[in-house]
């Protein structure tokens, strides 16, 4: 996942009535104990600022007035499957797409990954990406699930912004396979109003993205 520009401060002030009025003694000492409570003052500093919705950011002007309940930021999930048969044997195309720190190789738009030496089953992943007439940028937490080797990749994110999918491989005969994608995210809140025209761009991030996984597997095997 600007910098923070300075503002003026602004103080919001609470306080309990200076007369209240009671029919009975016990309310009247009641009475007594809040008026003898002192003047509440909240201090907060009004600037533009980074607001986390535990993925992404987006600007807004905040001034401390009281509490308000966040509503959720994000939508319901959406799935984005594409799948391509490359030329290269089953055993190489698993082997090339479990080393998860390689990806942004050929998924431009994934700007790195980071595997944790301590955990290895987690990584750190950041997306970097001009579109929609929008800055994206967003990283998340992921935990890979036990794969089934030559066959099944697949993940999902602990924190940051919600995402999980698989990768599949099917042999077609001794030298092909298909490699089938399938992501599934949860549509960022700040993306809302252009979440029809996300599907289709999504799709052809990944579909570019096997393309150009097809083109280096073939090169690894050449090699």
């Amino acid at each position: 996942m600007a910098a923070a520009a300075a503002a003026s401060m602004t103080v919001a002030h609470w306080s309990t009535p200076t007369s209240l009025h009671f029919s009975t003694a016990k309310n009247r000492n009641a009475a007594v104990l809040l008026n003898s409570l002192r003047t509440c003052k909240i201090t907060a500093s009004s600037s533009i600022s980074k607001v986390q919705y535990g993925y992404g950011y987006s600007k807004r002007s905040s001034i401390l007035t009281g509490f308000k309940p966040f509503s959720s930021p994000v939508m319901e999930f959406q799935d984005c499957t594409v799948k391509m048969e490359i030329d290269v044997p089953v055993g190489l195309a698993y082997k090339l797409y479990s080393d998860r720190e390689s990806i942004p190789r050929w998924m431009p738009f994934i700007s790195s990954v980071q595997v944790l030496k301590d955990k290895p089953d987690l990584s750190r992943w950041s997306l970097k990406y001009k579109a929609l007439g929008q800055e994206l940028e967003y990283s998340w937490l992921a935990r890979n699930m036990q794969p089934t080797p030559n066959q099944k990749i697949h993940w999902r994110s602990l924190e940051g912004l919600p995402n999980r999918g698989s990768v599949r491989f099917f042999p077609k005969g001794s030298s092909s396979c298909l490699v089938e994608l399938t992501v599934s995210y949860e549509v960022p809140r700040i993306l809302a109003p252009l979440a029809t025209a996300l599907q289709p761009l999504l799709e052809s991030l990944l579909r570019g993205g096997l393309e150009r996984f097809a083109t280096l597997a073939k090169s690894t095997l050449a090699d």
